[in-house]
């Protein structure tokens, strides 16, 4: 009995709920589950890839990841996957949050799609930006949006890069600026991207602006960066560090 009070109060320590007795009682699932959920660490990829012209049907793309999501679900329960997949005309944009497990695996599925001539939905798919650890999700759930011409291209913002010097780092940072707002507005709004987008089409992240990014050469392919990802570590003995040369996909 001493040692069942005494879990107990631990317990109400761990959860900080110690008003009313039944509140301190953790059943091994509860357990378990906030062991597990403390393991999860938040990642944040952003990938971009054209289309091919023959694509007729932009939905296809929206029901593969969603069928991909699903998969990912049951295999990693703990791992609750969110982000946004924008179609445009000639493009796309995806943002995944989750775990490191889960990001690869979609980094895996881009490279199956690329090996698979019969059905090449996909184009030139490229890293563009991989979080470690963000703050906080942008979004609470996934979701996929198709875009028409005029959504796409109706930026003004676009036409304002052009004057400027269009380094990288620069296009990079328009889109994760554009993402920050977007996420911004959803937590004020609790709507679906898909109608914040409608509402508010300035929030678009602007095709030409991914165009511009695929044309890169700094941005890793996902072959690239799953070589780099499963690399072995370069350890200095002289200074007694572990170095992976650019891990991050950043620029």
């Amino acid at each position: 009995m001493a040692a069942l009070q005494k879990f107990r109060g631990f317990s109400s320590k761990l959860w900080g709920n110690s008003e009313q007795e039944e509140n301190n009682t953790l059943t091994m699932f509860d357990v378990f589950h906030g062991r597990m959920r403390e393991k999860i660490v938040l990642q944040r990829l952003i990938v971009i890839a054209r289309l091919p012209h023959h694509l007729a049907d932009r939905t296809e793309l929206g029901a593969h990841y969603e069928k991909l999501n699903f998969q990912l679900s049951k295999q990693y329960i703990w791992d609750h996957m969110t982000g946004l997949l924008l179609i445009y005309p000639s493009c796309l944009l995806h943002i995944i949050e989750s775990s490191r497990e889960v990001l690869v695996s979609v980094l895996k599925d881009l490279e199956d799609m690329q090996q698979q001539p019969d059905w090449t939905v996909l184009e030139a798919p490229k890293v563009v930006f991989m979080a470690h650890n963000p703050q906080s999700r942008l979004f609470q759930q996934w979701s996929y949006k198709v875009l028409d011409v005029e959504q796409g291209e109706r930026d003004i913002r676009a036409k304002r890069l052009e004057e400027e010097e269009e380094s990288t780092e620069t296009l990079v940072c328009t889109v994760l600026s554009e993402l920050q707002n977007l996420g911004e507005h959803l937590k004020i709004s609790k709507a679906l991207p898909g109608s914040v987008l409608d509402e508010i089409p300035e929030l678009i992240v602007s095709q030409e602006v991914v165009h511009k990014l695929l044309a890169r050469d700094e941005l890793q392919t996902p072959q690239q960066h799953l070589k780099m990802y499963n690399s072995p570590l370069n350890i200095s003995m002289d200074f007694g560090q572990v170095i992976r040369s650019s891990f991050l996909t950043t620029v």
